[in-house]
């Protein structure tokens, strides 16, 4: 009688087994850092944060969030005020590749496959040869349901970000709601 059994019990133990490792195999996307740069961790609970604002490229559309401290200080006029915000300032643009809503009564594009997590921190300290912010990109791979970091230290976005020193290096301005 064991032995009818013993075949039964290996599958399922070996079922078990693979599901806990599927389990297991899921990306932590928390663990994940920029070689150099920027951990992911540093910008827990973004997926939380009040918009900013949106933008629309050909290719992507963009939420762009921040954290409570950014926020109070673009309600206090930053950067049009000409201060810069202050340290612990972060944001994340998220961007999707668009579609167009087949279900909208006219023609609008809306989220289809997310594609990128950019985020931004400021820390004067830390980062004082990139105007005080250091910048961090994760491309996000839906086929996988993972994220890989992109590029390495904490200046990857500042090139383009020299454009708008004038704004602290931030392009998107707080909407008005």
């Amino acid at each position: 009688m064991k032995s009818k059994n013993f075949p039964t019990i290996v599958i399922i133990v070996l079922a078990l087994a693979l599901v806990v490792s599927v389990v297991f195999a899921a990306q932590d996307k928390y663990t994940l850092q920029v070689p150099n740069g920027l951990a992911f961790s540093d910008f827990r609970g973004y997926e939380d944060w009040p918009v900013v604002s949106i933008a629309q490229t050909e290719e992507v559309l963009k939420v762009i969030v921040a954290n409570q401290v950014m926020i109070d200080a673009y309600r206090a006029g930053i950067p049009g005020n000409g201060k810069p915000f202050p340290d612990g300032s972060k944001i994340a643009k998220l961007q999707w590749k668009p579609k167009k809503s087949t279900e909208a009564p006219f023609s609008v594009n809306v989220p289809d496959t997310f594609t990128q997590a950019f985020f931004i921190e400021k820390n004067s300290k830390r980062f004082p040869d990139s105007g005080g912010w250091g910048y961090a990109l994760f491309n996000y791979d839906a086929t996988t349901d993972t994220f890989k970091p992109e590029g390495s230290g904490t200046n990857c976005g500042h090139a383009c970000h020299t454009r708008v020193k004038a704004k602290d290096y931030i392009f998107h301005p707080y909407q008005k709601r």
